[in-house]
């Protein structure tokens, strides 16, 4: 997750139930947030156990599917309320339509609107279905199978001001992130999950060994920090001998920005920041290639400049995991809050102030592809002060995994798992986790035929078909 973090810390291999804080010891933001991973993980290994993979409370089982046939208009789904369980990660659907507050007083209460019970598939919070998008739009071809698709994201007083305590003063940094979980209900043709029979159980079955094959995806990374030719040379104050050349602690982000076969003429590339990806401007407003910002930064080193490459992010941006182009920062305005872009952002992105938009910075440089390295295979890539990337060969990358990287300058070497003759070893991505859970088999249109396969449990009794 993008965050001015320090490390990651967390290993659910290692076994560790709690962490101890020590008296008189500096408190690190690794060992608060190792604490909550520890309690999460427990919490949702736990659901998971006694629900199974998914499921929700026979009371109120949420996010149950209503087949929607549009006569001269799109199909739609209707959502609806309660609570489900995809993987021991709870979701609830019960939240207001956006725009409607939660809460009324005794004066305005007569005078809003109350919340739909149910979302629709084009108005559900997180995955923004865009009407004019073909690819958006549920399937026309039949049978197909509704699923609930399910990640945790970052956020940070950028994209929600309330987290922010305006106490502290507008010139003082914020404070804590959080963690949100986001689920999208999407569709997937029935010709894509194979050959399925016609009872529940194989349609379940069917659907898992697909989202099986969809977190398969993905390639491997081994970093390494290697002594830099001529560092003897050059003047600075880590040690001549050190692998990492950087005079700062960091932790570098490397993401994969556009996905796909590395031998394809469009291949994958990547993306990298030695801050996490942590940095990042709201925008004020887009005029063109202009975009004038809430700030430009907290000093020389959180700031912008000429040459730069920002990535124009949003929520529907962020949530539907589509990357545009990279676009480089051509001049600056500084008394205007302003920076000129070398292109407008594509359309739709950054524009809509409710979706909270932010330029974020990324730190390559050299020769790009739209403002991304592309992904080489069989080759360490240099990133920058020693520090170099391998890309495991003949993968297929996906668009938003990210590996971080700790670089101590104490130490002059980056903090990466070895084999025990020394050599770095291939790791899968740490982000980002999909969880998948199915929930309507839908079998046409003129029927309006549909099968329930979410599963329910009860105080007494282990899951059960939901619709019984």
């Amino acid at each position: 997750m993008h965050g001015d973090l320090s490390r990651i810390t967390f290993r659910p291999a290692k076994g560790y139930s709690a962490v101890l804080a020590q008296q008189g010891r500096v408190q690190l933001d690794a060992d608060a947030n190792e604490q909550a991973a520890i309690q999460l993980h427990q919490a949702r290994t736990t659901a998971a156990d006694l629900i199974g993979p998914h499921g929700g409370p026979a009371a109120a089982n949420g996010f149950g599917i209503e087949f929607l046939p549009g006569d001269n208009e799109l199909d739609d789904l209707a959502i609806g309320g309660g609570r489900y369980y995809v993987d021991g990660i709870l979701l609830d659907a019960d939240r207001p339509a956006p725009g409607v507050p939660a809460e009324t007083d005794a004066n305005t209460a007569a005078a809003e609107p109350e919340p739909p019970s149910t979302w629709s598939y084009w108005d559900q919070p997180d995955a923004y279905r865009d009407r004019e998008t073909p690819a958006d739009r549920l399937p026309t071809s039949f049978p197909y199978l509704v699923y609930l698709k399910v990640w945790e994201r970052s956020v940070t007083a950028s994209e929600d001001p309330e987290i922010r305590e305006v106490a502290l003063g507008a010139a003082l940094p914020d404070t804590a992130a959080r963690v949100k979980t986001v689920w999208q209900v999407l569709a997937v043709p029935g010709s894509q999950l194979g050959e399925v029979k016609t009872d529940t159980d194989s349609r379940r079955t069917a659907f898992a060994d697909w989202a099986a094959r969809q977190e398969a995806l993905g390639g491997r990374l081994a970093v390494r920090s290697e002594r830099p030719a001529r560092s003897d040379e050059e003047p600075c104050l880590v040690s001549p001998d050190a692998r990492y050349r950087g005079p700062e602690n960091q932790l570098y982000r490397v993401e994969i920005h556009r996905g796909g076969p590395v031998k394809d003429k469009d291949g994958a590339t990547f993306k990298w920041s030695r801050e996490n990806g942590s940095v990042v401007f709201p925008i004020a407003s887009l005029t063109g290639s202009w975009a004038e910002l809430s700030t430009l930064g907290a000093d020389d080193k959180l700031d912008l400049n000429a040459g730069d490459w920002v990535e124009v992010v949003d929520s529907a941006y962020i949530s539907r995991g589509e990357p545009a182009p990279l676009l480089q920062v051509e001049e600056l305005d500084l008394p205007g809050r302003r920076v000129r872009l070398s292109g407008e952002p594509q359309p739709g992105i950054g524009r809509l102030a409710e979706r909270h938009p932010c330029l974020r910075r990324w730190d390559q440089r050299g020769r790009l592809t739209a403002g991304s390295v592309r992904i080489q295979e069989g080759t360490w890539l240099d990133i920058e002060d020693g520090v170099q990337v391998w890309f495991e060969p003949g993968a297929t990358y996906r668009p938003g995994d990210y590996w971080t990287v700790p670089a101590r300058a104490v130490t002059g070497t980056v903090e990466w798992p070895r084999s025990a003759a020394g050599e770095p070893l291939l790791q899968r991505p740490a982000g980002i986790v999909h969880h998948y859970a199915p929930l309507a088999w839908i079998g046409g249109r003129a029927t309006r035929s549909q099968e329930d396969l979410r599963l329910a449990f009860g105080p007494l009794a282990g899951p059960v078909n939901a619709a019984k």
